[in-house]
């Protein structure tokens, strides 16, 4: 085969980079596209879940006959109807779970561990049947003492979510319980001498709230178990074969008799990638032998589904008078919620890889509470620890007088920075980032009297993962793109860009689809910004192998050798000695003499993606700040981050202004607020403050673009790094603004006229 004949793959583009309609934007706009909640099918029941109201307690019976006994209620589902399991860890997007806590989180065992803790499920010919059952299943509780504050869970004394949990990672091993499920480190070099060489050491804490990922739509899905052990569900989902799986397991049902297909998602930001309603309501459709619809309330959402986790972190950093960082440490006290597994393993690997150090030393700890089991949300982890650092960061170049963009510039991580958690870096764009920020107008514009501007730095790793595509050649040359990952940020456009490069054909002419878990192999899910880059990956494989057909049954028509013919421009070319024999055979014309020639042309890949490039980020911020109020408004927000390649820069722009928006709401307004009994004051959107339209101004984004080595066309996953600036960057603005560094979250007016009140800090005239 000619050397080229894998398609286009350096130099210049003509598809990737380009900003065609989106897919399923029709859908969208008109209303067709297909929600979680959105199918109905012949004889579906409703269900719906019976939740603890009580943050701790013992559950000594569950009395479920009144329930039964109601006309209209076919079934009911307790902890007795999941079998318990052994303590499993599996991967879960960028984190770890453990089947025995799923199957209790699913459906509390021995205790309720949160308010929300699903106890039992009915599954009725109505919702207003369904609800009058919930009201007459009768639960035996002993409430017990409940902690919610992360610090306080460390105790010795504090309330023992588990009898059983010993807790991993320390040596020699504890004999007794405790509420700390694990702790690990990451060390490079002395952090001792490090800190012996610096001038200047700033240590401090810092504290961050749970937070919603704040998706539109709820949990919801539509469960089908018929008489032959076979299952069907539609769920909105960011990972169907993940939710295959975990039902599978949760049900003892073999893999391949559970199809799951995943619905449009009305976002999931990480949220998403874990099961609640999903082993329910198939075990409500296994027992009633009907199909069973579940959907969540927004309460529901906010009080049984998984936040972002809470945080106490200490952090400190040494630095020379000239402005060398010598040593950076930090612990780490991360949130679990009920059961074990916080992502404090990225938030340590995250917290100083924006900077190129010696000395570093991160401790993280794992503590189980009595809040919903935590989920993912952008760069799980990565926000609270590098909100730590990078407030520290700014603190020190205010000590020595230099430009805070300088400083970080004098010690960015660049290709061959050696990262704490292990790696060495190859090409990275923080250099690149920082630079656009220095020159940007934004960052040269001069500030009006009483604004504040602050500048931070973000970084994640970025996944990779096993991923299957498949290309589906048409009779009349167009093509049917089968991709394993639902698209929740504009993946559909994205592969298609990708599979229409290789290619070399029109992009109108390939058709995106998301294929369910019977069509293709075993697909992880779309998080971790994995998605364009391992998803683009087999998407480019499945087209390579695609050309290799169309050349071998190009060979095969003019009766020549297959190393004879390239593929250029969507179109096999007689080479070598053989140039200008033939006529070039289009994808249309090999399509059209598939029949003759020896079949259907299947493009098809599946591979284990490596390679996925860290991801680096700045962001610019000017505040203003109402001294009456305290209300702190963003004046003017700038994204620059490196994307590798934008393969849809229209995407790429979105994802930038997306992040930074939540990152906003992180620092300025969101938070669980409990009351002294363990449960949730502000389980939705009204009392629970997400930003709105007015609340930010038009965000400007920079697309920085330092090819990622690994991938074809240099492709880095973009979606997660955004968040992560935004909450150090909005402190270090307020800094300037008032004088005042704010180490806890949110920065909320009541807050910030408490600080404005104990610094006395004179109003505005």
């Amino acid at each position: 085969m000619a050397a080229n004949s894998h398609g286009k793959t350096n130099g210049s583009t003509r598809w990737v980079g380009t900003r065609p309609v989106r897919p399923d934007g029709v859908d969208k706009v008109t209303g067709r596209a297909r929600f979680g909640a959105d199918v109905h099918l012949p004889n579906m029941l409703v269900g719906k879940v019976l939740r603890s109201p009580h943050a701790h307690a013992r559950i000594h019976s569950i009395d479920t006959s009144a329930a039964l006994a109601l006309p209209g209620v076919k079934t009911v589902v307790t902890r007795d109807d999941f079998n318990d399991l052994p303590s499993e860890f599996v991967p879960a997007g960028e984190m770890l779970i453990n089947y025995r806590d799923v199957v209790r989180n699913v459906m509390a065992r021995e205790k309720a561990l949160f308010e929300g803790h699903p106890v039992a499920a009915v599954a009725a010919v109505s919702e207003k049947v369904a609800r009058e059952a919930l009201a007459r299943i009768k639960v035996d509780y002993e409430v017990l003492p409940h902690v919610l504050d992360v610090v306080e869970a460390m105790a010795p004394e504090a309330p023992l979510l588990h009898e059983d949990l010993i807790t991993a990672g320390v040596e020699p091993a504890p004999t007794t319980p405790s509420n700390v499920a694990k702790v690990v480190e990451f060390k490079l070099g002395d952090v001792e001498a490090g800190f012996a060489e610096a001038d200047i050491v700033i240590e401090r804490e810092f504290s961050t709230q749970p937070v919603h990922q704040g998706y539109i739509e709820p949990h919801a899905c539509i469960a089908n178990y018929s008489e032959d052990g076979q299952a069907e569900l539609w769920c909105t989902t960011q990972g169907h074969f993940v939710v295959r799986g975990h039902c599978a397991k949760l049900l003892g049902m073999d893999v391949s008799k559970l199809r799951v297909t995943a619905s449009e998602i009305g976002g999931g930001f990480g949220g998403k990638t874990v099961v609640y309603l999903e082993p329910v309501a198939l075990m409500l459709s296994r027992k009633s032998g009907q199909p069973v619809k579940m959907t969540m309330s927004r309460e529901e959402v906010f009080q049984a589904s998984g936040p972002a986790a809470g945080t106490r972190v200490w952090a400190k950093v040494g630095m020379t008078n000239a402005g060398r960082i010598t040593a950076g440490e930090a612990v780490l006290k991360y949130q679990a919620g009920a059961f074990q597994g916080s992502p404090v393993q990225p938030g340590c690997m995250c917290a100083f890889a924006p900077y190129d150090l010696a000395h570093v030393k991160v401790v993280g700890y794992d503590v189980v509470v009595n809040r919903p089991k935590v989920a993912a949300y952008r760069a799980p982890g990565a926000p609270q620890s590098e909100f730590a650092v990078e407030s520290i960061i700014d603190e020190l170049a205010k000590r020595i007088g230099m430009d805070p963009v300088e400083l970080r510039l004098k010690n960015a991580a660049k290709e061959g920075t050696k990262a704490a958690y292990g790696p060495t870096f190859g090409p990275v764009g923080l250099v690149e980032t920082l630079e656009e920020a220095k020159a940007h107008d934004h960052y040269r514009t001069p500030l009006k009297p009483g604004q504040g501007r602050g500048v931070a730095s973000g970084f994640w790793f970025n996944i990779g993962g096993e991923t299957c595509a498949t290309l589906n050649l048409g009779e009349d040359g167009t093509i049917a793109l089968v991709a394993g990952t639902p698209d929740i940020g504009g993946s559909r456009a994205s592969l298609c860009l990708q599979a229409a490069e290789t290619l070399g054909v029109d992009v109108e002419r390939i058709r995106p689809l998301i294929g369910d878990t019977s069509t293709l192999g075993y697909t992880f899910l779309t998080g971790g910004s994995r998605t364009a880059f391992a998803s683009g990956m087999a998407v480019i494989e499945a087209a390579r192998d695609m050309i290799r057909q169309l050349c071998e049954r190009a060979a095969k028509i003019w009766d020549i050798p297959v190393d004879a013919v390239e593929w250029i421009d969507g179109e096999a070319r007689p080479a070598g000695s053989n140039a200008g024999e033939f006529e070039p055979l289009s994808l249309a014309d090999l399509a059209r003499l598939a029949g003759k020639s020896g079949g259907p042309f299947v493009g098809r890949a599946q591979i284990n993606a490596q390679g996925a490039g860290p991801s680096f980020g700045t962001h610019i911020v000017d505040v203003d700040v109402d001294r009456e109020t305290g209300r702190v408004t963003i004046e003017r927000y700038t994204v620059i981050q490196d994307a590798g390649k934008a393969v849809h820069p229209s995407y790429v722009e979105g994802q930038l202004q997306g992040g930074a928006v939540q990152g906003i709401g992180w620092a300025l307004n969101e938070e669980y607020i409990y009351d002294d009994k363990g449960r949730l004051q502000n389980p939705g959107f009204l009392d629970y403050r997400i930003p709105v339209c007015s609340d930010v101004p038009m965000i400007d984004t920079v697309i920085v673009e330092v090819p990622n080595p690994t991938h074809p066309y240099g492709v880095r996953g973009v979606g997660e790094t955004p968040i992560v600036p935004p909450m150090a960057a909005i402190a270090n603005a307020v800094e300037g603004a008032l004088g005042l560094r704010f180490t806890d979250l949110p920065m909320s007016p009541p807050r910030v006229l408490k600080a404005l009140g104990d610094a006395r800090v004179p109003k505005a005239a």
